[in-house]
């Protein structure tokens, strides 16, 4: 029991790999009543089942070439809406009372911005007195509504964690559960890495910073969101009843004489960013503001930047950024449409790359983790092109062949590998 005298509030999300199909919400539902009969009051977010959400946009890009993006958020949201549904009617034949609620209903305020929305507010008015009642409350994930259109809005790709630590937050829950297809956060993609190591308790700077990076574990809005909000944040698979890993502050983790952290707590990688240089740039104060000021314009978002060193004879300069591949061939069109603009010689894209990045907070006080990490890729032949680093981070971009060998490759040099595989239980990372 907690201070108010009540069992645990417990925020749960389940992700379309732990709902793929009936036999799979069945599961849920028998894991869900369980904790319900142990006393807790418990919220649970849903995703689509599987890929329906994919199947959806198929279809949508079957009958309109370009969809409209309200209709299409009122389209894609009816996945969260049918696994909702069907949980809700699992639950009830197991003789607990379920109700489900779609985003809008649930009380979850968003901006007008369709396909990308972001929550300003939530009004959990309804799901309290549910909870008040009895009733397990189950949200469909990823969505909704405008405060100022009153429309359905989708919130992102994987933001039904960030509807879910939302939640948490405004409900006031003891934790965020967060159920995926694997047995917590790993030092690296376990379907990369079979050794990969399972991590007990990480921090959210460095959870942000694997999410940032690539890691898919936990939508980076969510991580953002439990760090501002104070939410401890609990991912376990749905398929076991292991432990999984605590993300909370590093404050938190250092109770009761915690052993000192590892130097690198993980290993993150990232297909699908692309690389753009503008070559030929005047070397003159504002050009380079000028070319960032093109991307600003058209919405896009850029990781990592490298300046060559000016040519003597010329005078001109390359500068070469990445940006999220899905947005490559906006930030082209915007920089030939803008060439006179700022005078640069030519334009290069290239999409066959990958980032392959160390995170660890315990890289602040120890010195040759950057040399350790460059000799590792060295030794398994890999070619830097880019590095950027933070405080807790180093990132390289490689040819995109060599991705899997470059996060090996680091994995193993700063001795992250378990003596047991890790299980993947249904393959999809989510």
């Amino acid at each position: 029991m907690n201070e108010s005298g009540r069992g645990r509030r417990i925020v749960a999300k389940f992700g379309g790999s732990s709902v793929a199909d009936a036999a799979s919400i069945k599961r849920v539902a028998r894991r869900i009543v369980a904790a319900k009969q142990a006393g807790n009051e418990v919220v649970v977010v849903i995703s689509a089942m599987g890929d329906t959400t994919d199947e959806l946009m198929d279809l949508a890009l079957q009958v309109s070439p370009q969809p409209q993006p309200r209709e299409l958020d009122m389209l894609l949201t009816t996945g969260e809406r049918q696994s909702a549904a069907l949980l809700a009617m699992a639950m009830n034949d197991l003789g607990v009372e379920a109700l489900s609620y779609t985003g809008s209903q649930a009380g979850v305020i968003t901006t007008a911005q369709h396909g990308n929305a972001r929550i300003i507010d939530i009004t959990p008015g309804r799901i309290e007195k549910s909870l008040e009642e009895g009733y397990v409350v189950i949200v469909a994930g990823f969505q909704g509504v405008s405060q100022t259109t009153k429309d359905i809005t989708t919130l992102g790709r994987g933001a039904s964690d960030t509807t879910a630590v939302a939640l948490a937050a405004a409900l006031r829950a003891d934790v965020c559960e967060i159920y995926t297809d694997v047995d917590g956060v790993y030092t690296a993609d376990p379907r990369i890495v079979k050794g990969a190591r399972q991590i007990p308790r990480i921090s959210y700077d460095e959870m942000l910073e694997l999410a940032a990076c690539g890691a898919k574990i936990l939508h980076l809005r969510c991580v953002e969101y439990a760090r501002r909000e104070g939410v401890t944040v609990h991912v376990r698979s749905s398929f076991s009843n292991k432990p999984g890993t605590l993300v909370t502050g590093l404050v938190d983790m250092q109770k009761g004489n915690a052993m000192e952290e590892a130097i690198i707590s993980g290993i993150a990688h990232d297909r699908g960013e692309a690389k753009v240089t503008v070559a030929g740039v005047p070397d003159q104060v504002g050009v380079a503001a000028k070319i960032f000021e093109v991307i600003a314009e058209c919405d896009v978002n850029i990781d990592m930047i490298v300046q060559n060193v000016s040519e003597v004879a010329t005078g001109a300069t390359d500068i070469t950024f990445t940006v999220p591949m899905s947005d490559g061939k906006k930030a082209v069109d915007a920089l030939n449409a803008a060439k006179d603009r700022v005078g640069f010689a030519e334009l290069r894209y290239d999409d066959q790359i990958g980032k392959v990045s160390v995170v660890g907070v315990g890289m602040r006080t120890h010195p040759g983790v950057t040399a350790k990490f460059f000799g590792a890729l060295a030794a398994a032949n890999v070619n830097i092109q880019m590095i950027s680093t933070s405080e807790i981070r180093i990132s390289v971009v490689v040819d995109a062949a060599d991705v899997d060998a470059a996060v090996q490759a680091a994995h193993s040099a700063f001795e992250l590998d378990a003596d047991e595989e890790a299980v993947v239980y249904a393959g999809t990372g989510r």
